[in-house]
C-alpha cells in the first residue's frame, strides 16, 4: 500500500498557532521536511488524523552565530547546513556529516531539526548532537532545554511531548587552543543508513591533554548514545595510540546493536570499535595532533 489514510491538513502560520493544534488534536504529527513521515504514512506504518505543516511559519529558518554558540532553527535543511559558511566555520563537522545524508533531493527538502525529533536509531544527525553536547528547545505551552543526552529513549522515540514542538537546536562552539572534529560512517553504499557512524569533538590544551571531549554513536543500539565510557579515558591525558584504541574498545562496549541485513551485532560492535578509533584518530590530527 503507497497511498496515506485520509487526514487534516492544517498550516499554522505561527508557532502559537501550532502548538494550539497540536493541544487541541491528539493524533497529529508536525511536517517540516517530510521525507521521514511520508513515506512512513504511504506505507501507514503511521497514519495521523491530522497534519500540521509548519512552513508556513515565517523565522524558523535561521543559522544564527551567537559566538559561544550556533543556533539551528526548526525550518533549517540538510542542504543549509552543508553549504552555510557559519557552519563550516564553527561546527565543520556538521558540515561533514550533511552530505552523507541519503541524496540531493532528501538533503534540500529534510531538516535537521526534524531528523533528531523522528529519532531513527541511524541517523547522522543524533550522533553529531550527542558529540557536540547539544541543547534543544522544544515548545508547549513554555519553553524547555533538552539536553541531547537526555533525548533520545529509543527507536524512534524522544523525550519530546506530544504536546510539543521542537523549535531550535543550541550548539556550542568548542572553544581551547586546538580543536578537532569528524565525523565517520560507514554504509553500505553512497546514501545509504549507516552501520555504523561515530561522531568525535576534541579540544585539547597547550600541552596536547584533552580538555573536553563529545563522542556519538549511531546505528550500533537502539538509540544513538554518548560514549561516555570512552570519554572519560580520554579526558586529561595526552592522545596516544593505545589510548585512543582503549577509548574505542571502551565506546563498542557501550554499544547494544542487533543483527539485521548490514551484519551480525558482533560484526557492528566491531565496526563501532574500528570506526570510534577512526573519527578520534581524524579530530585528534585536525586538532594538530597526530597519534
Amino acid at each position: 500500500m503507497m497511498i496515506p489514510r485520509k487526514f487534516e491538513y492544517l498550516a499554522p502560520t505561527s508557532v502559537a498557532q501550532a502548538i494550539t493544534f497540536l493541544r487541541k488534536y491528539k493524533d497529529a504529527k508536525i511536517l517540516s521536511g517530510g521525507m521521514s513521515l511520508i513515506p512512513l504514512m504511504k506505507l501507514r506504518l503511521v497514519s495521523p488524523q491530522y497534519l500540521i505543516d509548519i512552513n508556513n511559519i515565517r523565522g524558523l529558518n535561521y543559522i544564527k552565530d551567537g559566538g559561544k554558540v550556533v543556533r539551528i532553527g526548526a525550518l533549517v535543511r540538510h542542504a543549509d547546513i552543508e553549504h552555510s559558511p557559519t557552519i563550516k566555520k564553527k561546527l565543520p563537522i556538521l558540515a561533514e556529516a550533511a552530505p552523507q545524508i541519503a541524496d540531493m533531493q532528501v538533503r534540500n527538502l529534510g531538516t535537521f531539526l526534524g531528523s533528531l525529533v523522528h529519532a531513527d536509531p541511524a541517523a547522522d544527525w543524533p550522533a553529531c548532537a550527542l558529540a557536540l553536547d547539544a541543547e534543544l528547545v522544544a515548545q508547549g505551552t513554555r519553553k524547555r532545554r533538552i539536553k541531547a543526552v537526555n533525548f533520545f529513549k529509543g527507536p524512534f522515540e524522544t523525550a519530546l511531548k506530544p504536546t510539543e514542538m521542537l523549535v531550535e537546536a543550541i550548539l556550542p562552539v568548542p572553544q581551547g587552543a586546538k580543536v578537532g572534529q569528524a565525523y565517520l560512517k560507514f554504509e553500505r553504499k553512497a546514501g545509504d543508513f549507516a552501520t555504523v557512524g561515530v561522531a568525535s569533538s576534541v579540544v585539547l590544551n597547550e600541552d596536547n591533554e584533552v580538555e573536553r571531549v563529545g563522542i556519538g554513536l549511531t546505528a550500533v543500539a537502539p538509540a544513538p548514545f554518548r560514549a561516555t565510557d570512552a570519554e572519560k579515558i580520554l579526558l586529561g591525558q595526552k592522545p596516544s595510540k593505545d589510548l585512543i584504541e582503549e577509548a574505542a574498545k571502551a565506546a563498542a562496549a557501550m554499544s547494544d546493536p542487533s543483527s539485521d541485513l548490514r551484519g551480525s551485532a558482533e560484526y557492528k560492535r566491531e565496526m563501532a570499535r574500528v570506526f570510534t578509533r577512526r573519527s578520534l584518530n581524524k579530530a585528534f590530527e585536525r586538532a594538530g595532533v597526530t597519534v
